[in-house]
């Protein structure tokens, strides 16, 4: 039957239900919480994107949140091997003498409606959408992806921005009060281990040692760096 809770098939203003709506803590208007759907891989997203595309809700406001690996199209950092986070950074904070002309751009796609009118139709969009519009206009998908999710109704992001307090705090993700949806949950347990988890070299490890080793013997910060020397050597 037709949808009774939104306006997605009559055209009229959603019913204001109390019991679906939070008063905003100010006591200011209503709070209506996002939908965060977390996924185990990029490849996911599109699949779900997909299929959104293809229900009443394909014109919510929407936006994907990924890393510079996929949505980085500056023509260095986008073909380098090296760490494009860094690289991102460094043309961000001008330390070579050079900037971002993209980054400049992102108010370009800032608009949900603008990225969709721009194909035609609104409708649920992907990643390739996304850069496709940036080359387009010169502006950078991923930092348009994340001004997206200010005003966008449902998040997808694969589980670690969720998980991650790190990523969380860097994206500026606050989950209070929020709507988490996981896809197949039962990977959590490996993605959440991954985030607490980093690999390191014998080398790493040796030269922490060395650099440890000086302060030491110099007495530098004696009784905080002794007990990291102990750890470096028992793992060597």
């Amino acid at each position: 039957g037709p949808c009774t809770e939104c306006s997605c098939s009559s055209g009229k203003e959603p019913t204001k239900d109390p019991s679906h709506t939070k008063k905003k803590e100010n006591g200011d208007g209503l709070f209506v919480p996002k939908i965060f759907f977390g996924t185990r891989t990029h490849k996911q997203i599109a699949q779900i994107s997909r299929e959104l595309k293809r229900t009443a809700y394909s014109a919510v406001p929407m936006t994907i949140l990924s890393s510079r690996d996929y949505t980085c199209i500056h023509p260095v950092v986008s073909h380098s091997a090296s760490n494009r986070n860094e690289m991102c950074v460094e043309l961000l904070e001008g330390k070579q003498g050079r900037s971002c002309a993209y980054y400049h751009g992102v108010h370009k796609v800032s608009e949900h409606h603008a990225l969709q009118s721009a194909h035609g139709v609104y409708r649920a969009w992907d990643i390739e959408d996304l850069v496709s519009l940036g080359r387009k206009l010169r502006a950078c998908a991923y930092f348009a992806a994340r001004e997206l999710m200010v005003g966008a109704d449902i998040v997808f992001c694969p589980y670690n921005y969720l998980l991650d307090p790190q990523i969380r705090e860097s994206m500026d993700i606050n989950l209070k009060g929020q709507v988490v949806i996981l896809d197949e949950a039962h990977n959590i347990e490996d993605c959440a281990r991954e985030s607490v988890s980093f690999g390191v070299t014998e080398g790493q490890l040796r030269a922490a040692r060395e650099e440890l080793d000086f302060m030491v013997n110099n007495n530098i910060r004696h009784k905080d760096h002794e007990p990291l020397r102990a750890v470096c050597c028992s793992l060597i």
